[in-house]
C-alpha cells in the first residue's frame, strides 16, 4: 500500500530508449501514484539485439519514439525523433530520463524542462572508472536527483561530485513480492541435487559453460533448462557430447514455471541478465550467477549466493561444487532468498524509492 503523503500529485513523463515487456508492470504501478498520469516515450530496438519489448501499457500512456541508432559497440548513439514534441504535448511537471551520455536527443530535453522550471530526473547504472573526467561531472549536474539500481551505483555518482542526499537507490525489480509462503523443502538432497536455469538460450547466457561445469562434478546433478533462442540447436549439439542427461525443456511462462522452480535445489544463470533470479528466490532458491553492471550487487549476495565473472569456466565448477556440498546450507540460503525479495527488492518497494526521489526534487 502506497502512503498517500507520497503520492505525485502532478503529470510525470518517463523517456526509454525501449520500453521492455518487464518494465510494463513497474510504469502501469508508477502511473497509479501520479494524480495527474504518466505517459512513457519509447521506442524499437535494433532487430539483432533481441528485447523483448512492448507497447501494451494498462493505466500509463504509452508515446511512441521513432529510434535512429548509428555505429555499435563503444561508438553507438541514439537519436530519438519526437522527444520535444512529445514533452509539448503532455507538459510534464517532472520527467525521469535514461542518464547516458550517447542518447543524442536527451540534452534538448533537459534544456526544455530547465527551462520551464521543471525538475529532471536521471536513471543509470552509475559512472565505473570514472573519478576525474570532467565532462562526466558536468553532464549529471543537469540532474536534479538520480536513481540507480545499487549501492555501487550511488557511490560512482558520489564520487563524482553528485549530492549523496539526492541519490535514491532502486534495486532492479522485475516482480512483486512473493504473496505465497517459502516453499518447504527437505533439509537432504531428493536424489541428484536439481540445477534450474531459465532464460533466454543466446550467447551472453553462457549455458555452454553450466554444461561443461555440471559434466565436471564428482556427484552429477539434473540439469534443467527452460527456455529458447537462437543458441538452443548449438547447445543441443554440445550437451549429446557433454552433459547428455541436460533437459532441455523449453519455452515456458507464468504459471508453467511453478513445478521447475519448487523441483530446483538451486538456481544458476552463469552468463549476464536473467529477470528470472527474482522468481527463482520467490521460491527459496539460492542463486548463482555471472557478474554484470552492478544491478544485482543487491539481489545476490553472500548470504544467498554467489556471484562468478561470466565467462570463467573454472570459478563457476568450483562454485558449483562448493553449493552442491551442503544441503543445509542451501536452504538456509534459499530462505535468505525469499526474505530479500519479500522484504527488500520487489516491485512495491522500487515504485515506493521513485516516488521519493520525485517528492524531492518538488520540495
Amino acid at each position: 500500500m502506497i502512503n498517500p503523503e507520497s503520492l505525485f500529485p502532478g503529470k510525470l513523463a518517463i523517456q526509454q530508449r525501449v520500453l521492455t515487456t518487464y518494465r510494463a508492470p513497474l510504469f502501469d504501478a508508477v502511473a497509479r501514484a501520479c494524480a495527474g498520469g504518466l505517459s512513457v516515450f519509447a521506442g524499437l530496438p535494433r532487430p539483432e539485439e533481441s528485447i523483448a519489448t512492448t507497447k501494451s501499457l494498462r493505466v500509463a500512456r504509452f508515446a511512441p519514439a521513432y529510434n535512429l541508432h548509428f555505429f555499435r559497440g563503444p561508438l553507438y548513439f541514439c537519436y530519438q525523433r519526437g522527444l520535444l514534441s512529445w514533452l509539448r504535448d503532455w507538459d510534464p511537471d517532472a520527467l525521469i530520463v535514461e542518464a547516458n551520455p550517447r542518447y543524442l536527443s536527451t540534452p534538448a530535453a533537459i534544456r526544455w524542462m530547465k527551462g520551464h522550471g521543471k525538475p529532471i530526473i536521471g536513471w543509470g547504472l552509475g559512472a565505473p572508472g570514472s573519478s576525474g573526467q570532467g565532462w562526466r561531472k558536468k553532464y549529471i549536474r543537469q540532474y536534479d536527483a538520480m536513481l540507480t539500481y545499487s549501492r555501487r551505483g550511488a557511490d560512482e555518482y558520489a564520487a563524482l561530485g553528485f549530492p549523496a542526499d539526492r541519490v535514491f537507490v532502486a534495486p532492479n525489480a522485475a516482480s512483486p513480492r512473493p504473496v505465497a509462503p517459502l516453499p518447504p523443502r527437505p533439509d537432504m538432497f531428493r536424489g541428484a541435487p536439481c540445477i534450474l536455469f531459465v532464460g533466454r538460450l543466446q550467447v551472453r547466457k553462457r549455458v555452454d559453460l553450466l554444461l561443461r561445469a555440471c559434466a565436471a562434478q564428482p556427484v552429477k546433478p539434473r540439469l534443467i533448462l527452460v527456455g529458447d533462442g537462437p543458441e538452443r540447436t548449438a547447445l543441443e549439439t554440445l550437451a549429446r557430447t557433454v552433459y547428455p542427461s541436460a533437459e532441455f525443456i523449453g519455452a515456458k511462462h507464468g504459471p508453467e514455471l511453478a513445478p521447475y522452480f519448487t523441483a530446483a535445489d538451486l538456481f544458476v544463470l552463469p552468463g549476464t541478465g536473467g529477470l528470472a533470479v527474482q522468481e527463482a528466490m520467490s521460491y527459496g532458491l539460492p542463486v548463482i550467477m555471472g557478474q554484470g553492471d552492478g544491478t544485482n550487487d543487491d539481489l545476490v549476495r553472500a548470504a544467498n549466493g554467489w556471484q562468478v565473472p561470466p565467462d570463467d569456466l573454472s570459478a563457476l565448477t568450483d562454485t558449483l561444487q562448493q553449493a552442491l556440498s551442503d544441503a543445509t546450507r542451501l536452504r538456509s540460503m534459499g530462505a535468505e532468498s525469499y526474505r530479500i525479495v519479500a522484504e527488500e527488492i520487489n516491485l512495491e518497494n522500487m515504485v515506493g524509492v521513485f516516488l521519493e526521489a520525485l517528492q524531492r526534487v518538488r520540495r
